[in-house]
């Protein structure tokens, strides 16, 4: 891929690079390992790059290629439930296609995080039951990574709010400027906010640093009730945090930010 997080916004795949590289981490993109062979108490890579083949020695290689869903064996395909490439099938009330027998989570076409399975499950059964329950909103789920530093988003990244020709206003709050990251020492990071230019609603939120996965809950609340920037600058929040980053990201998209 192109970058590292490839499912992230570009500032902050760039911020977790230099964090990395910081911490003696070298990150390689754009790059593939073609082979594999062991070396005395070690492993030898053989890595195609944009500028050739490189060999990089390691004592041990982790391979992460994703999550399969663990469909096998399970008597699906004789029941008749619909499959595809090991996934199942099902409608907005999570039932497959076979009356009576449902599926929720991992098992599913769905991103395999454990907030959105238990989301599907509640859904699942109140809808078994004959409750009248919203949909799961698929558009609005957080996703966090559990680096160091923490990476965790909702919402539309930049880029993608400009492919769909939406007008943006970008806020960015850095955390060298928050007194709580300073005096912690957990100065590396940002939160970044994406809103829609035309009514400074809320389209994505993108952190990176010292507990952005605790503070992106509240982020996903507000981008659902369809907050705008006028709502989060006017909130106050506690100081000093490393929440009030989202505030002052607000506030720097509205050119009103005096702490920068």
């Amino acid at each position: 891929m192109e970058q590292i997080v490839p499912t992230e916004d570009e500032d902050i795949a760039a911020q977790l690079s230099r964090s990395f590289r910081k911490a003696g981490i070298r990150v390689m993109t754009s790059a593939g390992v073609q082979a594999a062979q062991k070396s005395g108490h070690g492993c030898c890579l053989e890595v195609h790059t944009k500028k050739g083949v490189e060999t990089v020695e390691a004592e041990v290689v982790l391979s992460a290629v994703g999550v399969v869903p663990n469909t096998s064996n399970m008597g699906l395909e004789e029941a008749g439930v619909e499959m595809i490439r090991g996934r199942i099938v099902v409608d907005r009330n999570f039932m497959t296609t076979v009356p009576g027998i449902y599926a929720a989570g991992d098992v599913l076409a769905t991103p395999a995080l454990a907030h959105l399975a238990s989301a599907e499950a509640l859904c699942c059964v109140e809808r078994m039951a004959g409750l009248d329950v919203p949909d799961v909103d698929y558009d609005n789920v957080p996703g966090c990574i559990y680096a160091t530093p923490e990476i965790a988003s909702v919402g539309l990244r930049e880029k993608d709010a400009k492919k769909n020709g939406i007008p943006v206003r970008v806020g960015k709050f850095p955390f060298t400027a928050s007194g709580k990251a300073a005096s912690a020492g957990e100065r590396d990071g940002f939160v970044k906010l994406v809103f829609d230019a035309s009514d400074d609603r809320l389209l994505g939120a993108h952190i990176i640093g010292a507990h952005a996965t605790e503070m992106i809950g509240g982020l996903a609340a507000s981008r659902g009730m369809k907050i705008n920037a006028h709502d989060l600058t006017s909130t106050i929040f506690p100081h000093p945090t490393m929440s009030e980053g989202i505030m002052e990201a607000a506030a720097q998209a509205l050119g009103q930010c005096v702490n920068l």
